[in-house]
């Protein structure tokens, strides 16, 4: 009897075992998708007939017969489009984890995770944003002796090595605060933001939770009293040697490498209050000359893989940016259930977690929160072989990043333990650290080539996640219930214009180099998947069709040339359906992404402004750069902003306050339109010439509904006082540039 009773647990045990750590699941709709996408097919090939056949003759019509050639290949630039944007979209995934598996199976060897934290500028980026970050991932529901921390620091900020120390001095407070109460999300700013006063979900002790929240404050007071000052006070240099690195002279760009072991997790004596392990914190701040090239982020992230290698080589690695701070403290063991999966966790290469933003209003007013991405497009791409490497909130394999190919018969195991066993003492090991993250290592060398990010592109994410995808592996893209990460939206009209101009840049140089996915991925990935990537390779190249599109119809209204069928022509039905049915769709997407109706009306918004400027200075650079006359740069995005601006933001108020080209364009746009629609009712409704109606109606609604999109950048040109309204030269200027276009048009 009790040899049976073994038996059967024995045999339960081997059938738990050969459970998978996770499941896949395709997503539901897609017969509704497929009716949808062959209905608009059928629609704009209608479109497209129609002006094959009704092209303009030759006799008088020179204008018109050019605006219609023009017309017809930018719609022939919509479809091909929108049949790539639809064929990557075909079949979306969700993936769903078991932890408790991982923890039966795994805990006792679970394998070292090296995160890696990157800052650029601690004027964009203060330092006590970025300590918050490194304080949440340092507080992961994970063994601490198999955590190592790293901050790069690419400034080379003494203000930003100050804040590291500060926080690592505080993390023996805040670690076992964290489990002992098993509190989320784990940044300090976030949770005290979130609970000002303890409550029934809070400490059962207000003792702790107040002394724990004192601390953060008198800490979060030190760090940004020294940042305001500028410089740190000589009785705090005193504190650690590692203030000895900044000598005389030093610059963010001309500084030696500066490695400095904040957290020693290899030492006994390295424990919380509590009398428990502490993960291993790292500062690093490569060497910048400035007679050799940097390669921005890539740069950083390659000196901290090298660096990383010799004091922890943690066989996983996960990178955030400094604003990105870790909301989930499960997410590591979400990640390590693909990883760790005995069946298909061989061939995985890195771990895709969605990027959400802390700060987004109700309605997302600058549509930077992407929603249809996250639960749509990523899930797609995630079906067709993998989704790409966003540059943050990403868990790799660390030997995929150091170039290794794929291999069905590849080591399937982990290595349970890191370097904690190299005994080499804290300071004869960040002195040999330094050569690694020297300006000279990487020269004659595969770094930035065939070992860790790609240099030469303004999105080195993106082309290191396709190369990687190239030599064999799979990436897999989760989004759990509860946000893994989250981060700083834009703030401004302009920063989101900025950022989405790098981006689409970034994008549209590798669509133009030999890493074109169609080139560089034939026969390595899936069609799918080729096609998944150059949807966003082709972003900038929508500006133009879309700029068309935005311009010559209200031209054209202004001068009485039709360009779409009569009102009472049947052709104007594939016209109205496809445009209803593609809205439509989109509406619907953007709802079942927890969206809203304004929202939805925001983003529309938000990708008309992106087509028109960001995508428009993407394009130019992008060709000017191929040309020789620009060199590549890098843009970082402010991460912090005054009350006023703020307080505007939370109002869901539009801000445009500083004069820029963008803001001439969309300006200019948006009082074109609005002269050719006054223009167009005054005609039909004054004048009373119904003809025009029949002729011109929808080029009249067309105006119109740019009219209604525009309604936000009206009140900053005419109505708004504050110092976010439009600036005036941007007022005069688009007025100017606008009715000297209608006269022309007109005369």
């Amino acid at each position: 009897m009790v040899r049976d009773r073994q038996t059967d647990r024995e045999e339960e045990m081997n059938k738990d075992e050969r459970l998978p750590l996770f499941r896949t699941k395709v997503a539901k709709g897609g017969n509704l998708f497929r009716c949808y996408v062959a209905s608009v097919l059928v629609g704009i090939i209608l479109i497209c007939l129609y002006r094959i056949i009704h092209f303009p003759s030759a006799n008088g019509q020179v204008l018109r017969r050019w605006a219609w050639m023009g017309m017809f290949l930018s719609e022939l630039w919509f479809s091909l489009y929108w049949f790539v944007s639809q064929f990557s979209r075909w079949n979306p995934i969700h993936r769903y984890t078991f932890r408790d598996r991982l923890s039966q199976r795994y805990e006792e060897v679970l394998p070292g995770v090296d995160i890696f934290v990157c800052t650029a500028d601690p004027r964009i980026e203060p330092p006590i944003m970025v300590i918050n970050t490194v304080l949440s991932v340092m507080a992961y529901n994970y063994p601490s002796q198999k955590l190592s921390v790293y901050l790069s620091d690419d400034a080379g900020s003494d203000l930003t090595f100050n804040a590291l120390l500060e926080a690592s001095r505080f993390s023996k407070l805040w670690l076992p605060f964290c489990r002992k109460f098993n509190i989320e999300p784990r940044s300090p700013a976030a949770y005290f933001s979130s609970n000002p006063q303890p409550n029934d979900h809070n400490p059962s002790t207000p003792l702790d939770w107040f002394s724990v929240k004192k601390a953060y404050e008198d800490m979060k007071n030190r760090i940004e009293t020294t940042t305001r000052l500028g410089r740190i006070p000589e009785e705090k240099r005193k504190e650690h040697k590692g203030f000895l690195e900044w000598g005389y002279g030093a610059t963010r760009q001309d500084h030696p490498s500066i490695v400095q072991i904040l957290i020693d997790g290899r030492n006994g004596k390295a424990v919380d209050v509590e009398g428990q392990p502490l993960p291993t914190l790292v500062y690093l701040a490569r060497e910048k000359r400035p007679q050799y090239y940097h390669n921005f982020k890539a740069g950083s992230m390659n000196s901290l893989i090298r660096v990383s290698s010799k004091i922890s080589n943690g066989p996983i690695i996960l990178n955030v940016d400094c604003d990105m701070y870790s909301n989930n403290s499960e997410i590591v063991r979400e990640a390590l259930c693909f990883f760790m999966d005995e069946e298909k966790g061989h061939e995985i290469a890195y771990v895709q977690f969605p990027q959400d933003y802390s700060n987004l209003t109700r309605n997302d007013l600058y549509g930077t929160g992407m929603k249809v991405i996250e639960t749509v497009e990523f899930p797609s791409m995630d079906a067709n072989g993998g989704p790409c490497y966003v540059g943050s909130g990403c868990f790799h394999r660390r030997d995929t990043l150091c170039g290794m190919k794929y291999s069905k018969e590849g080591e399937r195991g982990w290595k349970g333990e890191n370097n904690r066993e190299n005994r080499e003492i804290a300071t004869v090991l960040e002195e040999s650290c330094k050569v690694l993250a020297s300006c000279t290592y990487e020269d004659n060398t595969q770094w930035g080539k065939e070992m860790g990010l790609k240099y030469g592109c303004a999105v080195e994410d993106i082309i290191t996640g396709l190369s990687i995808q190239c030599r064999g592996w799979k990436s897999i893209y989760c989004r759990p219930e509860k946000d893994g990460f989250l981060g700083v939206a834009a703030t401004t009209l302009l920063q989101s214009l900025v950022q989405n101009k790098r981006w689409s840049e970034g994008q549209f140089q590798i669509f133009l180099s030999r890493h074109n996915p169609f080139i560089y991925g034939h026969k390595k990935i899936p069609l799918r998947l080729q096609f998944s990537y150059n949807r966003y390779s082709m972003w900038a190249l929508n500006c133009l069709a879309t700029l068309y599109y935005v311009t010559v119809p209200t031209l054209c209204l202004l001068n009485s040339i039709p360009l779409f069928p009569e009102m009472s022509s049947l052709w104007i039905l594939p016209f109205a359906y496809v445009f209803l049915a593609e809205y439509s769709y989109s509406l619907g997407e953007f709802l079942y992404s927890a969206g809203t109706i304004q929202g939805w009306w925001n983003e529309q918004r938000a990708w008309m402004y992106r087509r028109t400027t960001s995508y428009l200075f993407a394009f130019l650079d992008t060709i000017l750069k191929l040309l020789g006359f620009v060199e590549l740069s890098f843009v970082i995005s402010e991460k912090v902003s005054d009350e006023d601006v703020s307080r505007r933001y939370e109002q869901e108020v539009m801000e445009f306050g500083s004069p820029s080209p963008m803001f001439t364009i969309l300006a200019t746009l948006a009082m074109l339109n609005l002269f050719g629609f006054v223009w167009g009712v005054k005609r039909v409704v004054m004048d009373a010439q119904l003809r025009a109606l029949e002729l011109l109606a929808i080029q009249l609604i067309l105006s119109g509904v740019l009219v209604l999109v525009n309604l936000p950048l009206y009140q900053g040109l005419f109505f708004r006082k504050d110092k976010g309204a439009m600036p005036t030269s941007v007022a005069y200027k688009s007025v100017g540039l606008a009715l000297l276009a209608s006269a022309i048009a007109l005369y």
